[in-house]
Formats: structure tokens, C-alpha cells, sequence
């Protein structure tokens, strides 16, 4: 009996410890101000930058992504401050080159790793908080991927937009304020800190616009269309399409209250279609203390709420996740339609974030060779030199966007590629022998 005992409390010790959680915390109720409003000038954490008065950015230690296990969970946490309207805000991850100190938000690699819409709150009425919460599982992989790590640091954004204008006038004590909520961020992993080394990441789309009325919004003016092409420089397995879209803009003619089909493609097939909204937006009622919204004073039925509303303020914005098996190396493309949006007046825009994740084969596309060759050093500085077995053909060079950054004919075993007039980070050299193809991943620290 004592044999038994012994091994189900061993047993059960074991399953506490595989599921144990631990909490990384990133920020701790950073204060948002008018999102209209030049920057202000307002003490923040040791570590985190106010790079806008709605945008804060902040690296991940080594501390902290030692802690990081193969399971992600998003923990955001939004408080009321001076803003009573419905806003959007979002979790991004970015990629900035190793041991850069600072990172342009407008041009620098990222993804939307979450979406959210803040309820009509009144700060002076409890519940004065709401919680959000995002199962990321797949960015666990990216931030544990050695060669990612070796190429870039991790700089993670918390992004609320805000504007107090109508709480000065419509809330106690915000008069004069400029201040619009708080926010704060953990990440929640388990206690499983294996490393992994075949993360593929190809960020496609960050939070850009998708109308029919201007140019750089759709494919073709007066069509809610984008295409999005790429190229892979080698083969990627268990692909996924990481897709976050929301509806905005109300007024008198925007696209926030009409639920419109959406239509997802890939290389011109329909791979989804989907109807934004929820099926009721009453859970979040609670949240949602501020007379100002769309909630009324008594609840709707759920034909109510599915008949107007995309998302309900207070909830979190679905990340959509499309599977697509294996890809080959080469020209893809991404479409997305929604072919009933009006966009009355030129009124509304739906923010499309996307991106492609995978598994990195790096491996012959033509199968097994029969040569071999040496490419060193990796991670590099400057110059990468390759000795083969036999005459490279030519050769290409690709950036992580797919983009080729030079192609050459070689006729050569060797190989020398001075890499000093690019900036640092990820890149693709693919070579071409007699017997088949090879890519391989390069990192210039």
C-alpha cells in the first residue's frame, strides 16, 4: 500500500510540474495619453520607452526569455483613466537587428501578436478594469529559436490608442486631463524551457489598411481587395497564415456595424471565410459602465447583436489561423476580399496584420545531393565563405521579405560574399550546383 501511495504522490507531483506556469512581466500599468496629442513628457519604467503618447516599446532580457517556455499566453490587463469611448489596441512583437539600442516603429519588422477593443468605461464606476487574455503557443517557438535569437533582439509594444475629450466634459474628474487608460502586460508560459531551431517567421502585413477608396488600401480602387505576393527562398512545412482583421469606423457611413463576408485566399484558392462578430456581446455589459455605448439600458438578443455589430468593446479581436500544409519554394500570394463593403462616403478601414509561420527545412530542394561544402563563418560580421565539392553554378541572395539583394553566375567551388553594406540580420543564400539547389540561412551580427 505504501508502494502505491508513493507512486500516485510522485504521479501527481510530476503533473503539478508539467503544468506549472510562471508569469514574465513586461509592463506594469504604463499610463496612455491623448493619441492626437504631441508627445508628453512623463516619467516611465527603467527599461520602457514612450515612443508615442499611445505606443510604449520595451526589450526582452536574456532573463526573461530563460524563462520562456514552448507554451504563450498573452495577459493583458487595461484600466480606465480619461477616455470613455471604445478604442483599439494591440500586443506587437519586433524584430530588431542584435544588439541595435533603438528601432524605427515605422519601418522595423513586427507582428501583431494581439488585437483588443476597450469598453465604454467610467473610471469612478467598478469594474474600472478589463482583462484580456491570447494563446500565442506559435510565437513561443520564434522567441526560442537560436538562430532568430542570434540575429535580433525581441522588443515587445503595448498599444492602446485613446482620446479624453469627451470624458473632460462627460466624466468626474477628468477635467483638463489628457491621460486615457492604463495598461499592463505579462506573458504566462510553463516551466518547459526546451530550445527549438526551425522556427521560419516571414512577417506579410502590420496593421495596414484594407478599403476601396485608397490607392495604397486595395489592389484596385473600388474593390475592397489586397494581394499580398512573396517569394520563399526555400521549402517551408506546416505553414500557417496568421491573420488579425477589425472593422472600424462608425459614423455615418463606415464599415464598423455592417458584418460583410470575408474571403481569404491563397495562390488564388479560398482558404477561408469568415463573418466577424461575436454571437453576443453581453458578457461584456459588465464591463462597460459608461451610458455613452452601444450596450443601452436593457440587454439585446443575440439576433440583436449579430445583426450590427463586428466586436463587442471589451473583447478581444480573433487571430485567425489558417493551415497550409507544406509549401515549396517560389511565388505565393495572399488574397483577402470583402466584396459588400460600402464604405459610404469614403468612411471606415479594416487594419490587416498578417504573417507566415513554419517550419524552416533548409534543406536540398532537389532532394539528396552528392556534394558538400563549407560555409563559414555563421553567425558573421562581414564575409561569409563557401568551399564546395564542386563548381557553384550561381547563386542568389534573399532578405527574410523574399527580396533578392544579389544574383550571380559563379562557376566556381568557391565562394566568397561580403555582406558589410547590409544591416544585420537574417538572410537566404541559395546556390545552384549541377546535381541540385541548396539554401541556407545566414545571420550577420
Amino acid at each position: 500500500m505504501k508502494t502505491k501511495l508513493l507512486f500516485l504522490f510522485l504521479a501527481i507531483a510530476s503533473i503539478n510540474e508539467i503544468h506549472s506556469q510562471t508569469t514574465i512581466p513586461v509592463y506594469d500599468n504604463v499610463l496612455f495619453y491623448d493619441g492626437y496629442a504631441g508627445l508628453v513628457d512623463q516619467p516611465v519604467a527603467p527599461g520602457v520607452t514612450r515612443l508615442r503618447n499611445d505606443l510604449f516599446t520595451t526589450k526582452l532580457s536574456t532573463a526573461q526569455l530563460d524563462l520562456m517556455g514552448s507554451t504563450l499566453q498573452l495577459s493583458v490587463l487595461i484600466t480606465a483613466a480619461c477616455d470613455n469611448y471604445d478604442r483599439i489596441g494591440n500586443v506587437n512583437l519586433v524584430l530588431v537587428p542584435k544588439g541595435d539600442l533603438s528601432y524605427d516603429t515605422n519601418t522595423a519588422q513586427k507582428i501583431e501578436m494581439g488585437r483588443f477593443i476597450t469598453p465604454f468605461m467610467n473610471k469612478n464606476i467598478s469594474p474600472t478594469s478589463v482583462p484580456y487574455t491570447f494563446n500565442v503557443d506559435n510565437v513561443a517557438k520564434i522567441l526560442k529559436d537560436s538562430a532568430i535569437n542570434t540575429a535580433y533582439d525581441f522588443w515587445v509594444e503595448l498599444e492602446v490608442f485613446g482620446v479624453p475629450y469627451a470624458a473632460q466634459t462627460q466624466v468626474a474628474g477628468c477635467s483638463g486631463r489628457t491621460d486615457v487608460f492604463y495598461g499592463k502586460l505579462d506573458f504566462i508560459t510553463n516551466t518547459d524551457t526546451a530550445m527549438t531551431d526551425n522556427a521560419f517567421l516571414l512577417p506579410l502585413n502590420f496593421k495596414k489598411n484594407l478599403n476601396n477608396y485608397e490607392a495604397a488600401a486595395t489592389d484596385i480602387l473600388g474593390e475592397t481587395q489586397r494581394t499580398i505576393n512573396y517569394t520563399l527562398t526555400s521549402a517551408v512545412d506546416n505553414a500557417k497564415y496568421y491573420l488579425i482583421t477589425s472593422n472600424h469606423g462608425a459614423n455615418s457611413g463606415g464599415e464598423e456595424y455592417n458584418r460583410r463576408f470575408h474571403f481569404i485566399y491563397h495562390n488564388d484558392v479560398q482558404v477561408l471565410l469568415y463573418k466577424p462578430g461575436e454571437p453576443t456581446c453581453e458578457p461584456y455589459r459588465v464591463y462597460n459602465t459608461q451610458g455613452n455605448g452601444i450596450y443601452g439600458p436593457t440587454p439585446r438578443t443575440n439576433a440583436q447583436w449579430q445583426s450590427f455589430s463586428n466586436w463587442c468593446p471589451g473583447a478581444v479581436i480573433p487571430i485567425r489561423t489558417v493551415a497550409l500544409g507544406n509549401l515549396a519554394a517560389g511565388n505565393h500570394a495572399f488574397k483577402i476580399r470583402v466584396p459588400a463593403a460600402v464604405f459610404v462616403d469614403a468612411q471606415g478601414y479594416f487594419p490587416v496584420s498578417l504573417y507566415l509561420q513554419g517550419d524552416d527545412t533548409n534543406l536540398a530542394v532537389n532532394g539528396f545531393t552528392t556534394y558538400s561544402y563549407d560555409l563559414y563563418p555563421n553567425p558573421t560580421v562581414n564575409v561569409v565563405q563557401v568551399k564546395a565539392t564542386e563548381a557553384i553554378l550561381s547563386y542568389e541572395l534573399f532578405d527574410v521579405q523574399g527580396r533578392v539583394l544579389i544574383a550571380a553566375n559563379h562557376h566556381d567551388a568557391d565562394l566568397k560574399l561580403d555582406l558589410s553594406g547590409h544591416s544585420k540580420g537574417i538572410y537566404f543564400l541559395r546556390m545552384h550546383f549541377e546535381k541540385g539547389s541548396n539554401t541556407e540561412k545566414i545571420i550577420k551580427e
